[in-house]
């Protein structure tokens, strides 16, 4: 309670504004008695592991493949990277409308079937590169078509994996918590979070497992084994969860009702518009009703935009154990299982925030946890921006990881809050579509990091990355606090309104 009252003075608002922020604190006054089998949980979560340990390994694995396949260069690496990104970013809004437009029965089956397939094309086009290392030099047009094949099953496989996020973190887990205890959809989303994180943890540890005492072939063809054989396990699992509630089925049912309603055009035009305008108004609308602009006008007329924007640009960053600053702790002489070290002390951190969230989520509500969480990231930062004037390589280095490790307690339960944000705010026909422009969003920024790379590319110029990717922080910061004091700051609802009615 006195957190809540120094809350208040700190930020004072009137109830209804923070009604109006945290739906899910307020209209389930009286909490009830959980009713989801503990059976079906298990297998929730069992199901999202699977799928994620695969995710994760060819996340971790496909660096080190590239390297591999073209030694002393990472430009195969940064090509992949920037394939994949720029997947998500374009194609990621009609991943969102197909879910939108599609049963849950059917985006269970093409999620799982399509990202196992892919990445075991993937695997078998890597264990093709990787037999052959002189194939570049030998055969050129055969090299090129399995780096070619590996890049878009690549891609392929990260958009059916965002279909998978999509499906269970932003609709199953809302519909899941719907008529249970208030504190469960905080719960499910903890859960599934560290699910993700300890993948992230243990999925490269096993991977450099085997490359260190098999080879690097041997990873590949674990990889290609492992989505065989789980795909069946991983498909058998979550669909018991959907058959194991009921309100999957009847929000299922819903969906095919609306599926099946026919759209009515309403559009008219004046008698006394000329042709020319009637076609530009004609060709103007056939845009603007393309699934692809539906999905952004949907996404950026919600509410919670803002945080979702903050989210977002914390993924312009090199303040992460990612390709480049690892790149540079190695060119300062940084060995390489203290890198490692840095790494796994970084997703325990991160993990430690799941269990964080539900306790001061439930002291504090959600929207106050984002603030705080996000301005304790900005805080440990801190430490990344004093490194640049420490003289020591040594002790400047050690500074840069221990400040990124320790914000990672920030930066996911900042991802937490704005996740339950997103689904306690938006309404449940628009949960997809705006999860499918989300991502791509984060995705995008995620590309301007390798852009940005490309640009400051010389090592000793890494500062200058450090203090964008800071900077970037203090406006998201900025961002998430004049949502929670002003609600909002840019009309985009209005933006797009005037945009669409304008012509």
């Amino acid at each position: 309670m006195n957190d809540e009252r120094e809350m208040e003075e700190l930020f004072p608002l009137k109830v209804e504004d923070d009604e109006h922020l945290l739906p899910h604190h307020h209209q389930q006054q009286q909490l009830h008695q959980d009713q989801i089998p503990t059976s079906v949980l298990i297998n929730l979560y069992l199901g999202h592991f699977l799928a994620r340990w695969g995710a994760r390994t060819w996340e971790f694995s496909v660096g080190l493949y590239m390297i591999n396949v073209w030694p002393d260069s990472l430009l195969m690496a940064a090509a992949y990277g920037m394939v994949e990104s720029a997947s998500i970013t374009v194609f990621g809004p009609l991943v969102g409308q197909w879910i939108d437009n599609s049963t849950y029965p059917k985006v269970l089956r093409v999620w799982l079937l399509t990202q196992n397939i892919s990445f075991i094309i993937a695997g078998v086009t890597v264990v093709g590169l990787l037999i052959s290392p002189d194939l570049r030099v030998t055969n050129i047009p055969m090299f090129a078509l399995l780096v070619v094949m590996t890049n878009l099953s690549g891609a392929v496989a990260v958009l059916s994996t965002l279909a998978g996020t999509i499906l269970i973190e932003r609709e199953w887990v809302v519909v899941i918590s719907e008529g249970n205890s208030s504190n469960l959809l905080t719960k499910l989303n903890s859960t599934i979070r560290r699910i993700d994180l300890i993948c992230t943890l243990f999925a490269p540890v096993v991977t450099g497992f085997i490359i260190s005492f098999v080879s690097m072939i041997a990873s590949a063809v674990s990889l290609i084994t492992w989505n065989i054989l789980s795909v069946f396990l991983q498909y058998w699992l979550l669909n018991s969860v959907y058959k194991g509630v009921p309100a999957l089925s009847e929000s299922n049912r819903k969906r095919g009702t609306k599926l099946t309603t026919p759209h009515q055009d309403t559009s008219n035009y004046p008698e006394d518009v000329s042709q020319g305008n009637l076609t530009v108004r004609k060709m103007f609308k056939r845009v603007s009703d393309s699934q692809y602009i539906r999905a952004w006008r949907v996404y950026l007329q919600q509410d919670v935009v803002l945080p979702g924007l903050s989210l977002a640009l914390l993924y312009f960053t090199v303040l992460s154990f990612g390709t480049l600053m690892t790149a540079r702790l190695e060119w300062g002489g940084m060995p390489a299982y203290i890198i490692r070290t840095g790494r796994g002390i970084s997703a325990i951190i991160g993990i430690s925030a799941t269990f964080l969230y539900p306790f001061m989520e439930t002291r504090i509500s959600t929207i106050r946890t984002g603030l705080w969480s996000t301005w304790s990231q900005w805080t440990c930062l801190l430490v990344c921006v004093v490194s640049i004037w420490v003289k020591n390589n040594t002790t400047s280095a050690y500074m840069l990881m221990a400040g990124v490790a320790m914000s990672r307690l920030g930066l996911w339960m900042f991802d937490l809050a704005v996740i339950q944000q997103m689904q306690d705010q938006v309404p449940e026909s628009d949960r997809a579509v705006v999860g499918g422009v989300q991502n791509p969003i984060q995705s995008f920024w995620d590309l301007m990091t390798y852009i940005m790379g490309l640009f400051i590319s010389n090592p000793q110029d890494f500062w200058k990355l450090v203090l964008i990717s800071f900077g970037l922080v203090i406006i998201a910061a900025i961002c998430v606090h004049v949502y929670r004091v002003l609600k909002h700051l840019f009309h985009f609802e209005k933006l797009i309104l005037i945009l669409h009615q304008s012509v």
